[in-house]
């Protein structure tokens, strides 16, 4: 035997050890986040305005930055109307406000160029809403793509007529494209802008061929490919107006006496209730050790089973009356899961 292999043994032996002697095991929940923009929905109505286009002072700019960028005809008119159709699509499918719209406003034109125009007088949103009756004013600040194409010649085998590999030059092309757009929401009965954000988002094309031609004709789908990520792009900012799930972690106790040994069984076939009501028998053990455990647990059960409140008071305990070091730490979390919870409630009344 090696001594490396021999190291390995003992070091799996000890990972082993560490495992079997944890007094802990890790399970994971399914928790409500709020929405990160709240907008009230029911009984409103949106409209979404596209100010991407630049207006005619920079226009000679922007057709330097389309040559440099080595854009696709129209490509980020097509563009900006994908992302602006996402959107409006997922707003509508989520079923809370009455109208979701695409305003024909020409007249809002942007800077150009990637950066936020001024926000809009709320003299001129007034207008637009009681034009188009709306509550909430959804803004394309700007979109744009930037094209950077890169071309190398590589030397591959390729078999001929008779099956046999040869050497042959072949050409590849990678063009990379950068979608960079802009958000604005503005709530018009509180003249209030509610959110405001821009986000990159590159796509890569790449083809080949036995020459520059064919190498270039394979990446003609790099139009067809930033138009589908900038349907996404407007469904991803629609979502963002929804509450949503997320999986967290929680330790529980599974060390101390028989009853945290069948607990732990009985929790990892599912019956959690049926552990919860051996971890009730040891919240008043004499060894105030186990005491803190068994409080802890019954605050995870309780936490499982959607009793917040519950759930701190058992996590307080254990670190109050017993000293419990991770129930401090898992109070905090609970103290914030409340928190949200309340910040939920508000959002679907």
């Amino acid at each position: 035997m090696t001594k490396n292999y021999a190291k390995l043994i003992v070091t799996g032996l000890f990972s082993g050890l560490l495992f079997s002697c944890s007094s802990t095991n890790l399970m994971t929940l399914s928790v409500t986040e709020p929405a990160p923009i709240y907008l009230e929905s029911k009984g409103k109505n949106v409209g979404i305005v596209n100010r991407s286009l630049p207006s005619k002072q920079n226009e000679a700019i922007d057709v330097i930055d389309k040559i440099l960028s080595v854009e696709g005809k129209d490509l980020d008119k097509d563009g900006a109307n994908e992302i602006m159709l996402g959107l409006q699509n997922e707003l509508t499918k989520n079923n809370g406000f009455s109208s979701v719209k695409i305003l024909e406003e020409n007249n809002l034109k942007s800077v150009g160029l990637s950066v936020f125009p001024a926000a809009l007088p709320w003299e001129t949103i007034e207008k637009i809403s009681k034009q188009n009756h709306i509550d909430y004013l959804f803004e394309l600040s700007f979109y744009d793509t930037d094209a950077t194409v890169a071309y190398k010649t590589a030397t591959v085998e390729k078999a001929n007529l008779l099956g046999i590999k040869i050497p042959v030059i072949e050409h590849q092309a990678t063009i990379s494209t950068l979608v960079k757009n802009g958000w604005r929401i503005y709530d018009v009965r509180n003249k209030n802008i509610i959110d405001e954000i821009a986000s990159d988002n590159m796509v890569t094309s790449t083809g080949r061929g036995i020459n520059p031609m064919k190498a270039v004709e394979a990446i003609m789908g790099r139009k067809q490919n930033v138009l589908q990520l900038s349907n996404h792009l407007g469904s991803d900012y629609a979502l963002k107006t929804l509450p949503y799930k997320i999986r967290v972690s929680r330790d529980y106790y599974v060390k101390g006496t028989s009853n945290f040994e069948i607990g732990r069984r009985r929790a990892q076939t599912g019956n959690w209730d049926g552990a919860a009501e051996l971890w009730a028998k040891e919240v008043n053990n004499s060894d105030p050790k186990i005491a803190g455990r068994a409080c802890y647990n019954m605050a995870i059960i309780n936490e499982i089973n959607g009793n917040l409140d519950v759930a701190v008071d058992w996590a307080s305990k254990s670190y109050s009356d017993y000293g419990d070091k991770l129930a401090l730490k898992y109070l905090n979390l609970l103290k914030n899961r409340v928190s949200k919870l309340q910040q939920l409630e508000s959002q679907v009344q």
